[in-house]
This record gives structure tokens, C-alpha cells and sequence, in this order.
């Protein structure tokens, strides 16, 4: 539907409005006809305004994109983390050989022996090795995978309005707090307007039919921003608006989409800091301490993956993200107290550069 134009270089141009719109479409884009006007009721905006405002969001590259997170392994998909230790002559030429596989839905370069990272997203956990084989071959290197044995957390909501000067303005401060009324406390996962409340996944996989797979491929790059964007999904599957609204609630409710909504570039916005801390703690109490280091704010994935020793000792994973390596490394401070004696020992790898940034890509059977 679209692609962001790369703007690393773009002086930004984003006002309170703008932080205000992506505050509260973090929380979900109604499953309605005209979602864009009930969301600009809501903040006081027309329908076009809001429509304006995105396009100019998307193409400054300060949204990633805007729409469906598909979480693949709801239907028995899977997406891997793996890694590779990259000669610094061949960066280039693996970065390329890499990228070129679609099913590769991110890539960053990290400050480690272990510099390029990247996830593999594929509808069967068979798909995800085969892509791993062949890109192991190509490249000559060994790839180092971390499949993920536990999630404890994944939500990247960064403080849009605390920089934010609101002081005097009534009204700014009146539409900041309209935005946030949508957005759970930190830890808990957002509710999706027009889907049940308080449902959880469901605990077996479901199997795509045909019709997913189709509204899947039409939405996976994102919505069209038009005033009806169901209606014209709809038109390219040639069925009715509320089948597409119907089925993508559904989706939502098992957990095959995480959220239908706004996806931040935090780089843009000024979080440049972004370091993957890496813990080595104790098995026996992994699970209980991951779970409490997922709701912490300023984390916005947390799992727990496999060691790869000697290599690698590290077994919990946890995101943080600041406007500096020195907010950075307080949030990570903040979680090996939590962690205490049961953590061994810790790294941070920060990323120095996004080398792919797609999201999931079904392939054409």
C-alpha cells in the first residue's frame, strides 16, 4: 500500500498535533467505515486532517508504516532472531545478500563481534530454517540463531508528549490527555477499538485460509490512507467492507494481529539510543524475573532465548530505547537491580544503523 521514503537527512517537522495523533493511534484504529473521522472526533480533528497528517508523518519517515502487526506464529509461523558475525570488508556485500530474502523483516548492524541481526519472519518454523540455510550458504558465515523460547513483552511505546511543551496551552494540554485515554497502563497490551475487551489468544494455532492469506498480503506493507481504507481493502479482495472489519477483529482477538495501528520510527523521533541488553540469569528463575523486566517502562520487548556457549551466555533479552546512551544505560541499570544476584553477567549491543525494516512479507503461494 505504501513505503516510507528514507528521511534520516529530512530536518523534522512534527508538531503537538502530530504527537497527539500518534499517541492515540497507538492504541488502535477503530474497525469502523470511516475510522479516520471517528479518531478525528475524538482529538477534535476533521477526517481529512487526519488523513493529511499521516501521509506527512510517513513521509518524513517518523512513522515506519501504519497499520495490521501480524504476529505470524498465531497460525503457526514463526519468527527468528539470528545473527552474524560480518567481516567489516564484507558488510556491504552480506547486507545485500541478507536483505534480499523477503522473509528477512528486519535487519540492524550492533556494536559487537556479532554485528548484523535480523529477523526471519515464515508461516511454518520448517520455511524459517530453509531461509536460514540459504542465507548461511550465501554468505559463507555462520549464522547464529535465537528462536524465541518465552515472550514476556512486546510494545514499543515511546514518551511522545513528555518532551512536549504544553505549559500555558490549555488546549494542547486537553488533546494530549483525549490521545493518552486510549493507551493501558505500561505493561499491559492496548485494547483495540471495535474488538472484545479482556479476550485472550487463543492457545492453539489457527490455520490461514485462502481469504487470510489475500487480506494479509493486501495489508501487510499497511492500510491506504483514504476515508474508508476497509472499503478499498475490500475492493481488492472483491468483498464487502464488513467482511475485511469482521475478520480482522477476529484476527486481533486471537492474537493474530497484535494492533492495527501506528508504527513510530523512534530513531526519527529522536530516540537514537537503542540498545538490545543482554543478561545471563539463572534458569531457575528466568521466567519470573523476565516477566517483571517486561512491564518496566522503557522496555519494549522482552523474551527469553537460547544460550549459544561458549559464544554466547546470554539468555534474556530485553529492548531499551532513550534519546541518549545515557538514558539508555539507566534503564538497563534499573533492570540488573531487579535482576540482582541471579544475573551473572550483561551486555548492551546498540544499533548503529537499520539495515531493513519491513515487517512480516506473506509469499504468494
Amino acid at each position: 500500500m505504501h513505503e516510507p521514503r528514507t528521511t534520516a537527512d529530512v530536518p523534522l517537522q512534527v508538531d503537538v498535533i502530530d504527537l497527539c495523533l500518534m499517541t492515540r493511534l497507538h492504541g488502535g484504529l477503530p474497525l469502523s467505515e470511516r475510522p479516520f473521522a471517528d479518531v478525528g472526533a475524538e482529538l477534535g480533528l476533521d477526517e481529512d486532517g487526519v488523513i493529511e497528517r499521516l501521509h506527512h508523518l510517513l513521509a518524513q519517515g517518523v512513522l515506519s508504516r501504519f497499520g495490521p502487526l501480524f504476529q505470524i506464529e498465531r497460525s503457526g509461523g514463526l519468527f527468528v532472531l539470528a545473527a552474524l558475525a560480518v567481516p567489516p570488508e564484507r558488510f556491504a556485500e552480506v547486507t545485500e545478500l541478507v536483505n534480499r530474502h523477503a522473509e528477512v523483516a528486519h535487519n540492524y548492524r550492533r556494536e559487537h563481534a556479532l554485528n548484523m541481526w535480523f529477523v526471519v519472519g515464515a508461516e511454518s518454523p520448517a520455511a524459517a530454517e530453509v531461509v536460514l540455510a540459504h542465507i548461511e550458504a550465501e554468505t559463507g558465515l555462520a549464522v547464529q540463531a535465537f528462536p524465541k523460547e518465552r515472550e514476556f513483552h512486546v510494545e514499543l511505546r515511546l514518551p511522545l508528549l513528555d518532551g512536549a511543551n504544553l505549559r500555558g496551552d490549555a488546549a494542547a494540554v486537553a488533546l494530549a490527555a483525549r490521545a493518552a485515554q486510549v493507551l493501558p497502563p505500561v505493561g499491559q497490551a492496548a485494547p483495540q477499538p471495535g474488538t472484545p475487551a479482556g479476550q485472550p489468544p487463543a492457545d492453539t494455532p489457527a490455520t490461514l485460509s485462502d481469504f487470510d492469506r489475500r487480506l494479509i498480503s493486501a495489508t501487510q506493507s499497511g492500510l491506504p490512507l483514504v476515508p474508508q481504507p476497509f472499503e478499498a481493502v475490500a475492493v481488492l479482495l472483491d468483498t464487502s467492507s464488513a467482511q475485511v472489519r469482521e475478520r480482522l477483529g477476529q484476527m486481533l482477538a486471537s492474537g493474530l494481529i497484535r494492533r492495527i495501528g501506528a508504527v513510530p520510527n523512534h530513531y526519527r523521533l529522536g530516540f537514537k539510543a537503542n540498545g538490545m541488553t543482554v543478561w545471563d540469569v539463572d534458569d531457575a528463575q528466568v521466567d519470573a524475573l523476565g516477566a517483571q523486566i517486561g512491564a518496566l517502562p522503557g522496555v519494549s520487548h522482552c523474551y527469553r532465548r537460547p544460550r549459544h556457549l561458549p559464544l554466547w551466555p546470554y539468555n534474556l533479552f530485553a529492548m531499551v530505547h532513550g534519546r541518549s546512551r545515557a538514558e539508555a544505560e539507566q534503564q538497563a541499570a534499573r533492570i540488573g537491580t531487579l535482576l540482582g544476584s541471579a544475573c551473572r553477567s550483561h551486555d548492551i549491543l546498540y544499533s548503529s544503523a537499520i539495515l531493513k525494516k519491513t515487517g512480516l512479507r506473506l509469499q504468494e503461494r
